[in-house]
């Protein structure tokens, strides 16, 4: 199977690119030069490899859900990357940019994050392996995820709020590029998610990649076949959504069903889903679908889950729904608060607000008893308690 790579340019077909100011263009020249190579080096892969199975936990457990199964007539599988140190898949990257912003002789870190969980997981990195660390967040979803933005002044991150537009994910990145822009030499920007300009998409990608992999060898394990018929994950930017599609592109097998935050409807003004509404056009460094005005103004998005409340998604995404290699869908708010509930209730596993989405739409498919579906569970819902507790 070919590995999906976007070309010199960071293009994925013609989604991608790196459209920024000219003071970021030393910064993400180093990175375009050396990404490649530093992944690639045998001592990085150790120490990357290292951490994530003796510090984040990996490999998280491929789990068979029979009460899952039984209630919708098919063969299902949870990916527990909810049991990941920090409580989500975020750690795979922020672990992995962490030890290439060292490789690099950058002495500062900064990040933004919407749900929180790639804020924790970046500053936890950043307290074991000793870096300052600065995360940008927006004011609502500084409100929303409480627990989270504790935990990381705890680690020692110092949270800095987005006041402007929705005051989002959105805002958080925003207000992070223009950090980096002031402070271009000592201070490296992890991006949590396969957004924003080359190489991003494509280094975001590789250290999530984990997760399919994983997938296929324990799979194999359980069932003989390491192939499933499906593999559904939520999708935002999309990092763990390409993490868990990325070894089954193209293998004639498994369908790939990325799900959007629909919000409280699609044509309700109050969404985040891209796909259903967007427009190709330019965000956060590159060219993708997102959500716009008929003269190229960026749309509020919406969604009750932080993760997802973002108007684009990654240019790898754009490029894997025009190709037709993955199918993208939406659910509503309530439809994965109702997810949500359904599999805590059965399973005695509460998910996070962005990976509920994956699950609802379980109700949505047409499913025969020997289909194979994993679910990417990619966080655990203890940073949406105060969320949850006001629908119980």
């Amino acid at each position: 199977m070919k590995k999906l790579k976007p070309d010199k340019q960071g293009y994925y077909g013609e989604f991608g690119g790196a459209f920024v100011p000219e003071m970021l263009y030393p910064n993400l020249y180093e990175l375009q030069e050396q990404y490649e190579s530093i992944l690639q080096n045998s001592s990085f892969q150790e120490e990357f490899k290292s951490l994530l199975r003796d510090y984040a936990g990996r490999p998280t457990p491929l789990f068979f859900s029979k009460n899952l199964s039984k209630h919708f007539n098919a063969q299902i599988y949870l990916k527990r990357e909810d049991l990941n140190h920090t409580g989500a898949h975020k750690i795979n990257n922020a672990i992995g940019q962490v030890l290439l912003a060292k490789r690099l002789n950058k002495k500062r870190i900064i990040a933004e994050t919407g749900a929180g969980q790639h804020g924790v997981a970046t500053a936890t990195a950043c307290a074991l392996l000793n870096l300052d660390c600065t995360i940008f967040m927006g004011e609502v979803d500084i409100d929303r995820q409480k627990p989270n933005v504790e935990r990381m002044r705890i680690l020692g991150a110092k949270v800095v709020a987005a006041t402007s537009g929705s005051k989002t994910l959105k805002d958080a990145t925003n207000e992070a590029i223009r950090e980096w822009i002031n402070n271009p030499v000592d201070t490296h920007y992890v991006i949590g998610s396969v957004v924003g300009p080359h190489p991003y998409p494509d280094m975001v990608a590789q250290f999530q990649s984990v997760i399919s992999q994983e997938i296929k060898q324990q799979l194999k394990e359980k069932t003989g076949n390491g192939h499933p018929d499906y593999i559904i994950a939520c999708m935002g930017g999309g990092s763990n959504a390409i993490g868990a599609f990325y070894h089954f592109i193209d293998n004639g097998k498994t369908k790939l069903i990325a799900v959007e935050a629909g919000g409280e409807g699609v044509y309700s003004g109050k969404t985040a889903a891209t796909i259903a509404l967007g427009k190709k056009g330019i965000i956060h460094g590159s060219k993708t679908y997102l959500i716009q005005t008929e003269d190229g103004q960026i749309v509020e998005p919406h969604s009750i889950s932080a993760g997802l409340d973002y108007p684009g998604i990654g240019p790898v995404h754009s490029y894997l729904h025009d190709t037709g290699k993955a199918q993208v869908v939406n659910v509503t708010d309530q439809e994965a608060l109702d997810a949500a509930f359904h599999l805590s209730k059965l399973d005695g596993i509460i998910p996070a607000l962005e990976s509920a989405h994956a699950l609802a739409y379980l109700h949505k498919m047409n499913l025969k008893e020997r289909d194979v579906i994993v679910i990417n569970l990619s966080g655990r819902g203890d940073k949406d308690m105060l969320t949850y507790q006001k629908f119980v």
